[in-house]
């Protein structure tokens, strides 16, 4: 149960002052349901003001907060803005100056005749001074001196700076006292703040101890967590599964295992021979064999008389899956079931009684597999595939379908630098498929800036005329006004202007019905071209589609981009990937493309991903699967990570684990991250 000392923190959102059911929705965008979530949604930056008595000893540029008399108000001219004159201590005028509706509460606020102090960007329009849309307008000086550095929030629509500085302020003001939960010696060797003042410090200024020390907390929480998971994992009685090799050996597949095949297939073997039930991660590349590696797995788990389970995270990789299972193990006279959640009825029934009754050795599916109504009669196998789609809880709840803990085998064709693998997973020893099997094509990536787009449309023409097939990836799924990327919806629009029905859209908004039917009509060929956003990075099998275009590349992630290439070179065709790039390259942005010119190993481009991102430059949102963390950045955990692990080592094996002082401050810390799965793995935890 969660300590008493945490509600504040767990409380609503709606529960502060003026949140309402229409400021609800917007934070909720945001991830802001609870106060806890506000007090770690940290600045993005700070603006930095300085007051002067006049606009004299102020710069073309500088923010600044002044004193103003208002003069005058002359309203908008057809489309023109607003403009209010005033004028400061030794009469230089400036124009205070707002567009659209912001005007009508100027008029409110800049009275004339009356002073006011004004705070904003200074700036020179011709030979007049004008501040546009100020920051803040008070009657008093006092509180926007309070404000020379200011704090500047991610928003979402529906949100303002003042709106969201206010309810950060309620919920910093909510803050308990904490226990401290770092080992003293580390906290005075980083000086570090208590929590409290690092929380508070980090919503006021630029404080990289306080950021450092919140990031720690993080860091931590997620080593610790993942501590227990594995001590409480090997405590735990499995079913050793040895394999006699008899349906093995009936295995005909049309290829030799690599190397990095038969040693990831010994080390899974070895594990699921023991009693303590196996959790390992299976990395690879997209084409690198996971595959087969997973169907070896689960023959010797059927060959020792256990069942196994494959789970994927959509229906369509689960099906896709189900086929490549199928056809590979063809004449070992294994049954293969899928199960989803469109399977009604007596054929429903019909899977669950073969579960039960052990006729079925692997059933394949989504989570539909561990619903409460599925049985096995022996689980001695779970595979998960895109671990990274799955969190730790889930997958221990997933596990609990059997009457002892079964072995589980986690993958994924996400290639994460050796760091990252240590802060999403832990708890798990690591198998890589380094190697790509013989005689899998290079994909031929190029670089195409976006002033050529009408002749790779062009192209895409010449391409789908042959009876081939395309990708054509979108970073946005709608235009905004203040951004100028390219939105799948206007993309498809146009494509499907020149090409027709053949053109079909998938993204995150779509109803899941709608998004699987046209899907479904690419993997089937009705459909040559699919306009999509990045839900196609993973699980898209199409051997015919062996051209990728990838709009506004710049803006990806080395990893993203690596993942998304992957969608194509499948088959026995040459491929294609077109990066389309816009006019302001940035350095690191020109590098990163550089580099998916140069090669197609993905780990090493894992690598180099964290590099430039550690620099700084994250562009765009968090992309899905990046990280689990909310605080810690790519540079914080290259830097800190080592740190909390040492740290959660030295509690577990030294301070006497959660059971001590600090212990017990460290089962506050696990529920203020929520990580609270690791509490409860503890006996009478």
């Amino acid at each position: 149960m969660r300590p008493d000392l945490l509600n504040p923190l767990f409380a609503e959102t709606g529960s502060l002052k003026g949140v309402g059911p229409g400021l609800a929705r917007p934070l909720e965008k945001l991830g802001l349901s609870r106060v806890r979530d506000l007090a770690y949604h940290l600045p993005d930056r700070f603006v930095t003001r300085r007051a002067v008595a006049n606009l004299d000893e102020a710069s073309v540029g500088e923010q600044i907060v002044v004193a103003l008399t208002v003069r005058e108000h002359r309203g908008a001219s057809g489309r023109g803005p607003y403009r209010i004159l005033a004028d400061d201590a030794l009469g230089n005028v400036v124009a205070l100056v707002y567009f659209g509706r912001s005007s009508f509460t100027a008029k409110k606020q800049l009275p004339v005749g009356e002073r006011r102090w004004v705070a904003g960007r200074l700036d020179q329009f011709g030979q007049s001074l004008q501040i546009v849309h100020p920051d803040h307008v008070a009657e008093d000086g006092a509180g926007l001196m309070g404000q020379l550095n200011e704090p500047v929030y991610p928003l979402s629509e529906g949100l303002t700076q003042g709106r969201i500085q206010a309810l950060v302020h309620q919920a910093i003001g909510l803050l308990p006292d904490l226990p401290e939960w770092i080992e003293p010696g580390l906290v005075a060797k980083q000086g570090w703040p208590v929590w409290k003042d690092a929380v508070v410090e980090s919503h006021r200024a630029q404080h990289p101890a306080a950021r450092d020390r919140l990031a720690y907390d993080e860091l931590l929480a997620n080593a610790l967590a993942l501590m227990l998971v594995r001590s409480a994992n090997r405590q735990r009685s499995g079913t050793p599964l040895v394999g006699d090799g008899r349906l093995r050996a009936k295995l005909n597949l049309p290829f030799a295992l690599t190397g990095a095949q038969t040693r990831a297939i010994a080390e899974i073997e070895g594990d699921i021979a023991q009693g303590a039930p196996m959790l390992r991660l299976l990395q690879g590349d997209v084409g690198s064999g996971k595959t087969a590696v997973a169907l070896h797995a689960m023959l010797v788990a059927v060959e020792a008389g256990a069942q196994a389970a494959l789970l994927a995270p959509t229906e369509i990789l689960a099906r896709q899956h189900a086929e490549t299972l199928t056809r590979m193990a063809t004449g070992t006279g294994v049954t293969i079931q899928l199960l989803t959640g469109r399977d009604k009825g007596r054929a429903r029934e019909s899977i669950l009684m073969g579960l039960l009754d052990g006729s079925i050795d692997i059933c394949v599916g989504t989570h539909a597999i561990f619903q409460d109504a599925v049985a096995y009669r022996n689980l001695g196998l779970v595979v998960i595939d895109e671990q990274h789609r799955f969190g730790v809880g889930q997958r221990l709840m997933l596990t609990q379908k059997a009457r002892r803990t079964p072995h589980c085998l986690a993958m994924t064709a996400t290639p994460i630098p050796r760091t990252l693998t240590l802060a999403q997973y832990g708890e798990m020893d690591v198998s890589r498929l380094d190697e790509m099997p013989p005689g899998r094509q290079a994909i031929d990536t190029r670089v195409v800036s976006q002033e050529r787009l009408a002749d790779v449309i062009d192209g895409i023409g010449r391409h789908i005329a042959t009876g081939a097939q395309a990708y054509w990836v979108c970073p946005m799924v709608r235009e905004q006004e203040t951004e100028d990327l390219a939105a799948a919806e206007a993309r498809h629009a146009l494509l499907q202007e020149r090409f027709g029905d053949t053109v079909v859209l998938v993204h995150g908004q779509l109803r899941p019905e709608l998004k699987d039917a046209a899907m479904e009509r690419f993997a089937r060929g009705d459909a040559k071209l699919l306009v999509a956003t990045t839900v196609i990075e993973v699980g898209v099998d199409v051997p015919n589609a062996t051209l990728m275009v990838i709009e506004q590349a710049e803006r990806f992630g080395l990893a993203q981009l690596h993942q998304l290439r992957g969608r194509v070179g499948r088959g026995s065709q040459k491929s294609t990937c077109l990066l389309l790039r816009g006019e302001a390259l940035s350095e690191v942005g020109r590098e990163r493309l550089a580099l998916m010119r140069e090669t197609q190993d993905g780990f090493q481009l894992a690598e180099e991903d964290l590099r430039l991102r550690g620099g700084g430059e994250l562009l765009g949102t968090r992309q899905s699967g990046d990280t689990p963390f909310r605080v810690a950045d790519f540079e914080q955990i290259a830097r800190l990570l080592p740190l909390a692990h040492d740290d959660a080592r030295l509690l577990m094996e030294r301070d006497g684990g959660l059971s001590s002082p600090r212990g017990e401050a460290a089962r506050i810390l696990l529920y203020l991250f929520e990580r609270d799965w690791g509490v409860q793995l503890l006996r009478g935890g």
